[in-house]
């Protein structure tokens, strides 16, 4: 495929020795203490305690408090802590930060005053007004200095949750080792039935049980001052605990959530009658619906479950013109529920499997939607259970209708989609195809002037999984910074150049394929002092599946989803010049292709190269062919056309 990336580039701040207490000096200083004392702390901050105490109530309420000790270091350190935020939902939780204190390193405290702490919406809300209950409670921390130690308590109390009576806990210690000393407690009531698991790496809990005037209670506590070899990364999560019995008692609640009340469905039937109402088939409807959803709806980008999965009602989320995923599922499926359509969520999560670990809403990321589209009846029939269904991400706004990013496709998901619990699927995977095929044709026009400045122009036209890519990126920039987006594509494909101009097909065109154009120019592509002058063919270079890795036997070499990658392109040279072309390769097997043609007449250059990848996986077993191949289409790439220049051409100027 061809590559499009982006880099981010990472500073290190030089970390600040810490201040000394003036003593007197030793006669001798051993080269051990010596080193001991100028060596430099290994974290810009150190948290010296980190206790996270969490209390469950039988009826799903809750309470979290957070005692945190930082040592700062540096000045980086000062720089990390110099605010603290702390997200919730106004809706139903509450956050007090009842201390935040600077021990100062030269002696004496200092209160952080109440006027330093701010309570506003989240930055990803600000411009709609309906989420304001998403919020951020921040505290800044000032005059925090190197050297200084900062102590703070934050509680997070949570009242009749959306989900309740059921509860959940997801937690993990830190494994950096910037975290000296960890505390975990858990109180739950013992009349609360939970599943709890435990990372087999973490130390045994102590364990306690309590009575109360109100209940019995249990209190698992872990104390970790041990630093662990495995980053968090790279594991499962230390401590979940959960009240739901199954994934499909998930499933149904999730469900449960998310449905709109059938009163309120009138308030979109006339808008989604004016959309599908002239539709002649029934996928036909759903698809019109659909791209209203996903392109009229901008989607608000909140993590999933920040509302609380709560809904809004289905007319105020058409009137306000915006949603969040989860309002996008429901009013998708109030708008489809009017020509005999259903719809049903579908969550996935980080990990590509999460059914072996225990039912809890912390693991889920991602809001898909599973619709049931009927066959076109007769009139006045309904069709039962002759759904056929098909999956959609209207959460992304460019998405093609059936398109579902690349990401996600073949992940474990989580769908209570029998309706209500009648004995239907809740675990369920997402499809790995795509609705149409893939394929990516780049046309190339370039000229070499006399001085040796070479003008190319590129144009992409891609369906499948780089067109979304692509599709999202030109959206979500802004104009002005689209010239810089095609100069990144451009060296992700080989090329060299300042881009100059950069147009694009409309993002919102989802029927056609994506496309995208730019010109750049590249002063001194050839020096015509040099004989001979050699270039390479002027088209991208697509990506090869990598082979470093050997493969584990009985196991599948993945290619991808199956692309049909064409590139083609004419250069134009000045008048007179010469050119002879390297000879074509042709490769083909029965999991991929490819043929390169090259050829020279007169004056002008012409290239081509097809390479179709006809399947996504093949055997261990034949990686040595694979391998044989990759080298095949490599080798090609690397020749060169042999330039030979004309008389008219001037001598390159003396430096």
């Amino acid at each position: 495929m061809i590559l499009f990336s982006s880099w981010a580039a990472f500073a290190r701040t030089p970390q600040e020795k810490p201040k000394e207490t003036p003593q007197e000096k030793p006669a001798e200083t051993p080269p051990a203490k010596a080193l001991e004392k100028t060596e430099e702390p290994p974290n810009a901050a150190q948290i010296e305690l980190l206790e996270t105490k969490y209390r469950f109530e039988t009826n799903g309420d809750s309470r979290k408090e957070v005692h945190a000790v930082v040592k700062i270091n540096s000045e980086l350190g000062v720089r990390q802590f110099a605010r603290l935020n702390f997200d919730y939902n106004r809706g139903f939780q509450s956050v007090e930060i009842p201390l935040a204190r600077i021990t100062h390193a030269n002696g004496g405290t200092s209160d952080i005053l109440p006027s330093a702490i701010t309570d506003a919406p989240n930055p990803a809300v600000e411009k709609y007004p309906a989420y304001h209950d998403v919020r951020v409670k921040s505290v800044r921390i000032l005059g925090l200095q190197p050297g200084d130690s900062l102590e703070y308590r934050v509680i997070t109390t949570t009242i009749k949750p959306p989900l309740a009576p059921d509860f959940w806990l997801d937690h993990s210690f830190d494994r950096s080792g910037v975290a000296s000393k960890q505390l975990l407690e858990l109180d739950v009531p013992k009349s609360r039935k939970i599943q709890l698991h435990v990372n087999a790496m973490i130390p045994s809990a102590a364990t306690t049980d309590s009575e109360t005037e109100k209940d019995t209670r249990r209190v698992y506590t872990w104390n970790i001052s041990q630093k662990f070899d495995t980053p968090a990364e790279a594991s499962e999560s230390d401590i979940v605990m959960t009240t739901f019995v199954s994934w499909d008692a998930l499933a149904v609640a999730l469900r449960k959530m998310l449905v709109p009340s059938k009163s309120t469905w009138s308030a979109v039937s006339e808008k989604a009658s004016e959309l599908a109402g002239n539709q002649p088939t029934p996928e036909k409807q759903v698809r019109a619906i659909y791209n209203f959803v996903s392109q009229k709806i901008p989607t608000v980008d909140l993590p999933l479950g920040a509302t609380g999965f709560r809904i809004r009602a289905l007319g105020e989320i058409l009137t306000s013109g915006y949603a969040n995923a989860e309002d996008k599922f429901a009013l998708f499926l109030g708008m489809i529920n009017g020509f005999e359509a259903d719809a049903f969520p579908a969550f996935t999560g980080q990990a590509k499997e999460f059914s072996t670990s225990l039912p809890t809403p912390a693991v889920l990321s991602e809001l898909l939607v599973i619709a049931g589209i009927p066959p076109k009846p007769s009139p006045g029939v309904g069709c039962g259970d002759c759904l056929t269904f098909v999956w959609l991400d209207p959460a992304v706004e460019v998405a093609p209708f059936r398109a579902i990013p690349a990401s996600l496709r073949g992940r474990e998901a989580l769908s209570d989609i029998s309706g209500g619990g009648r004995g239907g699927p809740s675990i369920t995977r997402v499809p790995n195809d795509l609705p149409f095929p893939s394929t990516q044709n780049v046309g190339i026009a370039a000229s070499l002037a006399t001085d040796g400045t070479l003008k190319t122009k590129v144009k992409y036209a891609l369906r499948g999984d780089n067109e979304l890519l692509l599709r999202v990126t030109f959206h979500k920039a802004p104009t002005d910074k689209q010239r810089e987006i095609a100069q990144y594509l451009s060296l992700s494909d080989g090329f060299r150049g300042k881009v100059t101009r950069v147009k694009t097909s409309d993002p919102y065109d989802t029927e056609e394929p994506f496309e995208v154009e730019y010109e750049l120019t590249q002063e001194k592509f050839v020096d015509w002092a040099k004989k001979p002058v050699r270039i390479p063919a002027l088209l991208p270079l697509p990506g090869l599946p990598d082979l470093t890795k050997k493969p584990a036997a009985n196991s599948k070499i993945e290619l991808g989803t199956p692309l049909e990658i064409t590139l083609t392109g004419t250069l134009r040279l000045p008048p007179g010049t010469l050119a002879t072309a390297p000879a074509g390769t042709s490769v083909k097997r029965d999991y991929a292709t490819f043929t390169s043609t090259y050829s020279s007449k007169a004056n002008v250059v012409n290239f081509s190269r097809h390479l179709n990848f006809l399947l996504p996986e093949i055997p261990s077993d034949r990686s040595l062919d694979l391998t044989a191949f990759i080298h095949a289409v490599q080798s090609d790439q690397s020749q060169l056309f042999v330039l030979d220049k004309p008389e008219s051409v001037p001598p390159a100027k003396p430096k």
